[in-house]
This record gives C-alpha cells, sequence and structure tokens, in this order.
C-alpha cells in the first residue's frame, strides 16, 4: 500500500478533490440508503454502505491503473473502443435490463459476475477521446465539411442515435460536450451551425415517429414531454413534481448547517435520494455550508482541468482533458440544478457522491486520463519511449 502511494503521480490537488468528494460521499449514501433498505431489503443500511465502498474502492484503482498509462495511447485505444462501445449499446437496445423500476432498459448485465452495466457512461469517455484524437489529428490541415462527415460526425450519430431511445439527458450532454469540443478544438463555426441544425432535424423526426409508432419506443417521448411540462408547472400531481417537491422541502429545511449527518427527514419519502436527489439530502443535513461546499469542490475540479489542458503542449492533451473531464463538472451542475428546480429532472448523478457502480467508475475513468495527460504535459516521444506505439501507428493509420 506504502508503495503504490508513493508512485502515485499527476495533479495532486485532483487527487485530492477526488479523494474527499469520496469520502464525503460516505455519509449522505450510509444516510439515503435507510429508503432503499426498507423499499427493497430488510433494513440492514449496512450492505448498502459496503457496496458503495466497493464501488468507490474499484473506482480508485481504476484512476492508479489508468494514470500510469502515457496518455498519447489513448489515441489509439479510442479507435479500438469505440466500434466495441457502439455495440454493447446495440446490445443494451436489444436486451438492456430495467434497474431501480427505471422505465427505461440502460442496462446490460455481465453473465459471469451478474454485474449490471450502464454502456452509455462507457461510450461518453470513448466518444470524446475519439473525437479529441480525430481534432488533433487534422488541427494542422485544411479540410472541408464533407472530409469530415465519415470520419468525426459518422460515431457521434451512431453512439447518440444508440443512447436516445432510452436516454435523453445522456444523449443530450453526449451531443453537447461533442459540439463544445470541437468549438474548442477549432472546428468552423459555418459547419458547427450545419451539424447542430442536422441534430434537431434528427431529433425531431425520433420524436415524430415515436409518436407515429408508440410500440417501438416504448414511453421515452411521451416521459420527455412530461418532465419539460411538470418543469414548467408548479402543480405537484406528477411523480417527477412529487420529487422535486420533496428536494425543495430537504433544501428549505437545511438552513446554514443542516439537521446534522443521517438526519434526514425527506430520504424517506423522496425516491432516488442516494443518486439522483442526493444533492437534497446534503443541503438538508449539512445546510447551505455543505451545499456550497461541494458546489466549491467541483468549481476546484474545473479550475484544475483547465490548469491541466493550458499546460499541457500537446493538442491530443489539451482536448483529450477538456473532452473527458468537463462532462465531470457539468453533470455535477446539471444533478445540483434538478436539485434546486432550475432543469428539468434528468436522472443524471452527482459524481463521486451519489451511489451507483457504473457512474463512480466511468468518472473515474475519465479522472484517470485527466490525472495521464498531467503526469507528463509535454508529448511523449517516440524515441523516449525506446521503440514505437503500435497503438499511435493504429491511429495515425486511421
Amino acid at each position: 500500500m506504502k508503495q503504490a502511494l508513493l508512485n502515485i503521480q499527476g495533479d495532486k490537488v485532483l487527487w485530492a478533490l477526488a479523494g474527499l468528494l469520496a469520502l464525503f460521499s460516505f455519509m449522505p449514501v450510509y444516510s439515503a440508503s435507510s429508503n432503499l433498505a426498507y423499499l427493497y431489503g430488510n433494513g440492514d443500511t449496512f450492505k448498502y454502505l459496503i457496496k458503495h465502498a466497493v464501488h468507490l474502492g474499484l473506482g480508485f484503482l481504476i484512476v492508479y491503473g489508468v494514470h500510469k498509462i502515457p496518455y498519447n495511447y489513448f489515441k489509439g485505444l479510442s479507435i479500438i473502443m469505440l466500434p466495441i462501445a457502439i455495440i454493447l449499446l446495440i446490445v443494451t437496445i436489444a436486451q438492456g435490463t430495467t434497474i431501480g423500476g427505471a422505465n427505461a432498459s440502460r442496462w446490460i448485465r455481465i453473465p459471469v459476475v451478474g454485474v449490471t452495466f450502464q454502456t452509455s457512461t462507457l461510450a461518453s469517455v470513448v466518444l470524446l477521446s475519439f473525437v479529441a484524437r480525430y481534432l488533433a489529428k487534422i488541427a494542422s490541415k485544411t479540410y472541408t465539411f464533407k472530409a469530415t462527415i465519415l470520419p468525426l460526425w459518422l460515431p457521434v450519430l451512431l453512439v447518440v442515435a444508440c443512447i436516445l431511445p432510452a436516454n435523453f439527458s445522456t444523449a443530450a450532454i453526449i451531443f453537447s460536450m461533442v459540439i463544445m469540443l470541437v468549438f474548442i478544438g477549432g472546428y468552423p463555426l459555418k459547419y458547427l451551425s450545419i451539424i447542430f441544425a442536422t441534430g434537431l432535424l434528427f431529433l425531431t423526426l425520433f420524436v415524430l415517429a415515436a409518436k407515429a409508432f408508440p410500440g417501438a419506443f416504448s414511453n421515452r417521448v411521451d416521459t420527455w414531454k412530461s418532465r419539460i411540462e411538470n418543469f414548467m408547472d408548479d402543480s405537484e400531481n406528477s411523480k417527477d413534481n412529487y420529487q422535486i417537491e420533496r428536494a425543495k422541502i430537504a433544501i428549505a429545511t437545511g438552513g446554514l448547517v443542516g439537521k446534522g449527518p443521517g438526519k434526514s427527514v425527506q430520504k424517506n419519502f423522496l425516491p432516488q435520494s442516494s443518486s439522483d436527489f442526493i444533492y437534497a439530502i446534503v443541503v438538508e443535513e449539512f445546510g447551505i455550508v455543505g451545499a456550497v461546499g461541494i458546489m466549491f469542490a467541483y468549481l476546484l475540479v474545473l479550475a484544475r482541468l483547465i490548469i491541466i489542458s493550458h499546460k499541457c503542449q500537446d493538442i491530443f492533451g489539451k482536448l483529450l482533458v477538456l473532452g473527458v473531464g468537463l462532462p465531470i463538472v457539468f453533470q455535477a451542475l446539471i444533478n445540483m440544478a434538478v436539485a434546486v428546480e432550475l432543469f428539468p429532472v434528468t436522472g443524471q448523478t452527482l459524481p463521486l457522491v451519489s451511489s451507483g457502480g457504473t457512474s463512480i467508475w466511468m468518472t473515474c475513468l475519465a479522472l484517470g486520463i485527466v490525472i495521464s495527460v498531467s503526469v507528463k504535459s509535454a508529448p511523449i516521444e517516440e524515441k523516449e519511449m525506446g521503440e514505437e506505439n503500435p497503438l499511435d501507428i493504429l491511429s495515425e493509420t486511421l
């Protein structure tokens, strides 16, 4: 263990922030899990704490392992993993599993170990790494919009189209992050306007198709519509508004310093209190101090991402940090905005704080990639490695 700690490299502030968020998460997760224990178990909340600890332990093993990989390897790995991610998304569409009463099949079950896995989160990290690689490749070249359709936008379309039927919020976040990344990468605005218009067109066609053939797309479009309508309506008749009202009660009763760890009342009434609405539980138990502290921690993560990206001398490294790192902060802000009713209900968790294995593991994967870039800001030259990197050869070939 001591040797492993000595081998930790990269941005120490980012390591510390991730560790503090993970350690803090035990208190609200353990508190909120009493609701899950009552609904689905025999009242034993300790097993949910152990489960969360295992998820975080595996997550930080992922961070440690990934941060040891030279970041230029992710060029080739993104090419290898992208088809795998798309296949997993297709399998999820065909035989996905519903978890926790969710009305969408977003998970697949790994038969050997019996673990469920949300494939869209893996696809997000892989796709954004792939986009960063492509933008770095064409950075110094002259290209036309037509030349980028197949190598850049076709993979984006495939990933988003596979996620959209079951999880609009994740599909929208991925598409937004891709648009943001290509904008930062210098992709011409006139081309971006075409992509944005095309995206709206495809979304419109999907909604019309879902309305025309409701049996083919379950009730997802109606769910999106109801969530937007409920967000605009102040009534308390729907399930989504029930969640929001309970979250607002939790936040309103938190006060300055909160009721104290484990003393939340709304955790007994608020569905998804340990995942989607854990921020409300944090505010109820730790007050404004806890609310501001959590938000400040994610803003510090954002600051470190910008600093690491700025220090990196390689275009791919800069874009990779922003591509896989910014969605963590963006997702956190969305989760907090939903809890205070600044945004419609989306089902996005609070990274490293909410319970849930896949969310924690993919957040840790992204953090590992970012820390890998921070380990060596300058690009790794082939002569320094002693031999050619086969993944770089694959990347340059494609």
